[in-house]
């Protein structure tokens, strides 16, 4: 018999019982500590921000896939965040003038959209996000392409499974004013070129139509959304695949030099077809995939130069990318690269676990001990029952993992306990007086 619905997650959500948090954990501890290795600052925000500040990035088409609301008896709408960039940016706005820069910041929050649950995309998720503002140049979306590539690596990922695919808007403008593309409509040329295999072919050619380009030129459109290079500092080479000018490609070979000698080059291509569909993008454009592009995008970004200013800030040049928790999770497990018991190995380890085995004084003793040891710093569990049966209570020891159990038994009447060292299996018999330094000490070796 099934649980009534209001007795099951929302749909599009999940529960994180404890196995499962730690994988999160896990994902995220790899994400925080790329971070701050690379020099970027944690923040948050508000879960909830005003409606409107989505739809001035957005427009108004984005209201239907945001959860939205308004307070019983106010006035404003508001909607749960869906992505982190306005957060952002309106915190960069109010203080651009106090701020240090460049100013380096990710944060790790909770998103929520409104849309249809499918396999890589839920209502709910967790999305790390990492931006660089204040510094011109490609050396920023090096910092920031190393940042994730990094995390992927120390999550056990190699090239073989994800591929750094890079583009550049300006240099893509370029191929599609050869193309005959009309400038004041680039914006839906863009659009068109990233929507190039959701659409059937006469929608295509009709909206290629439409922008200046006529069937030849909507075909070489077609193939520009397909033409992919490994990655080359060659001017000539992109030019040539591009069908632009080698002074065209510049912008792109500068960054593909730098990314080649920062030694990123063996995970990253050259894929035109990257646009990223947001106005907002101003220069480079980059997502992750799963190597053999069967799953969603792991990530997404680019520059967005414009971005601060459009929230009431000063111009400012900016970097970063947001990469969501869900297909990464589906291509750690695929790779084999999280444990088999679905996380439980990831739990942590606590440093002893106290059992009390019904001699008198134990139930004194343990909450003595389990007091003094946690006060040290010490993971510390223990039994909520006294048994002369050892066995079973070791076995509660064991299904956590503990490194150590300390058993207080009949030679409490000596003033010892027993120490069973549970990785070796070793164990001996230690002075009551003593048990908090060895431990101490077994931890430290630990």
């Amino acid at each position: 018999m099934s649980a009534p619905a209001h007795h099951q997650p929302p749909k599009g959500t999940r529960d994180f019982y404890p196995p499962e948090m730690a994988v999160r954990r896990h994902i995220e501890s790899a994400w925080r500590k790329a971070s701050i290795d690379h020099g970027f600052d944690e923040i948050d925000g508000p879960t909830f921000e005003h409606l409107s500040l989505y739809t001035v990035k957005s427009g108004e088409g984005i209201i239907n896939e945001l959860f939205s609301f308004r307070r019983a008896g106010g006035e404003d709408d508001y909607a749960l965040r869906p992505e982190f960039t306005p957060t952002l940016a309106r915190m960069v706005a109010a203080r651009a003038g106090s701020l240090p820069q460049p100013i380096k910041w990710f944060a790790i929050p909770t998103h929520f959209r409104a849309e249809r649950p499918q396999r890589g995309r839920l209502r709910e998720f967790i999305q790390w996000n990492v931006d660089l503002i204040g510094v011109e140049g490609s050396q920023a979306e090096v910092d920031v392409l190393s940042t994730a590539i990094i995390a992927m690596e120390r999550l056990g990922l190699t090239p073989a499974d994800v591929r750094v695919k890079l583009s550049h808007r300006g240099v893509v403008a370029a191929a599609l004013h050869a193309l005959g593309a009309q400038s004041e409509r680039l914006a839906e040329a863009f659009a068109l070129l990233d929507r190039r295999d959701k659409l059937e072919p006469a929608e295509f050619d009709s909206r290629a139509a439409a922008i200046g380009l006529g069937a030849s030129s909507s075909k070489r459109l077609t193939e520009l959304a397909r033409t992919k290079l490994a990655i080359t500092s060659d001017a000539s080479a992109i030019a040539a695949a591009l069908g632009c000018t080698p002074a065209n490609a510049e912008p792109l070979v500068e960054l593909a030099q730098r990314l080649i000698v920062a030694e990123l080059g063996a995970w990253c291509d050259l894929d035109f077809g990257i646009v990223r569909g947001l106005a907002y993008y101003t220069g480079s454009v980059f997502e992750l995939h799963e190597a053999s592009g069967s799953e969603r995008a792991i990530a997404g970004g680019g520059r967005y130069d414009k971005l601060i200013e459009l929230f009431g800030g000063p111009s400012m040049p900016a970097v970063g990318f947001g990469m969501g928790d869900v297909v990464l999770g589906l291509l750690l497990r695929d790779r084999g690269k999280l444990p088999a018991d679905e996380g439980a190995t990831l739990l942590p380890r606590p440093d002893v676990f106290l059992v009390s085995a019904g001699a008198p004084d134990a139930e004194q003793l343990l909450l003595q001990l389990s007091a003094s040891m946690r006060r040290a710093g010490l993971h510390v569990r223990h039994t909520y029952k006294a048994t002369r049966n050892v066995g079973k209570l070791l076995s509660e020891a064991g299904k956590c993992r503990a490194r150590h159990a300390i058993i207080l038994g009949a030679e409490l009447e000596q003033g010892m306990v027993a120490w069973k060292d549970l990785d070796a299996g070793s164990q001996e018999l230690v002075p009551v007086a003593e048990v908090l330094a060895r431990v101490k000490e077994a931890t430290a070796r630990a």
